[in-house]
């Protein structure tokens, strides 16, 4: 069944950049939260990041005008998801939500719709085990920045079919993303290796070896990396990957253990970027008379 309509449920940093992603792609695309000041904001930040594609000329406005045009909100699950061909569940990394995410998929989603999660580190069959068709269940992990990001993870379990997995590539292909296809184990490949990197960097900053600052220089020029492990920590979330780190401590052993002081910031509310500050302070406004 060709896939021309997606669904995606929740619509915070993910979700709206799946959304942006799917619609781009020339989707259809429902995206759903409970909260409509979530879906407020989700939309205005899809509609400003197409025109600064405009802007950068990366796109023309044919183009983002389409998008925009293809993409609707709901706040109602069993609604949204109803004339999805392809559901991709964005919630927090809670397995008891999505449990209740696959459950309600099961009873209300089209025959033969494929059922995708974007979780960062947990077994798909955790919470793909209770719906009918267990073929047509499979991760898709996209990465933060959606739209520049060009990865998409696709996790497949045991069950999942031949045809589940060939869909999801052509959908993220058409999307403009690179796939690796992984088979199912918790954190996949990326989770858990970035894991291990922020957990060393934070052992290393917990006992005095080098301020955040140098070893995230380090990283960048030394190992050639994009960004520093902690300006990476603070833009997913020091929630988000204490989280993950729980979890693969629990499944995969004590090489996964939690930094102290990763536990610490989030017991201070240093969660990252959202919050203002994680291991950089991002509150301080910048100074006017900086040169660039």
């Amino acid at each position: 069944m060709p896939i021309q309509t997606i669904a995606i449920i929740g619509a915070g940093t993910m979700g709206r950049g799946i959304a942006y992603a799917s619609a781009l792609g020339g989707y259809n695309t429902v995206l759903e939260d409970v909260s409509d000041s979530m879906l407020t904001k989700a939309s205005a930040w899809i509609r400003e990041s197409l025109d600064e594609g405009v802007c950068r000329g990366k796109l023309d406005a044919a183009a983002r005008d389409a998008a925009l045009a293809r993409i609707s909100t709901s706040q109602v699950v069993d609604e949204a998801i109803r004339g999805a061909e392809l559901i991709i569940e964005a919630v927090p990394e809670e397995l008891e939500m999505k449990l209740e995410l696959f459950t309600i998929f099961d009873k209300f989603a089209m025959p033969h719709a494929i059922f995708a999660s974007n979780t960062s580190s947990l077994s798909i069959s955790d919470f793909s085990d209770i719906v009918l068709h267990r073929d047509r269940c499979i991760g898709m992990h996209f990465f933060n920045p959606v739209p520049k990001m060009k990865l998409v993870e696709i996790i497949r379990t045991p069950q999942t079919s031949d045809e589940t997995v060939a869909a999801c590539v052509a959908v993220a292909t058409q999307m403009g993303k690179e796939t690796v296809i992984v088979r199912e184990a918790p954190g996949f490949i990326t989770s858990r290796i970035n894991a291990l990197i922020g957990n060393e960097a934070f052992a290393m900053l917990e006992a005095g070896i080098a301020s955040a600052a140098d070893i995230d220089k380090a990283v960048k020029l030394g190992l050639n990396h994009p960004m520093g492990p902690f300006e990476m920590v603070d833009l997913v979330g020091l929630d988000v990957r204490l989280k993950i780190l729980e979890y693969l401590h629990s499944t995969l052993g004590e090489k996964y253990k939690p930094s102290p002081l990763l536990r610490q910031y989030v017991q201070q509310g240093r969660l990252g970027r959202k919050s203002g500050r994680g291991v950089h302070d991002y509150s301080a406004p910048a100074d006017p008379s900086a040169k660039p």
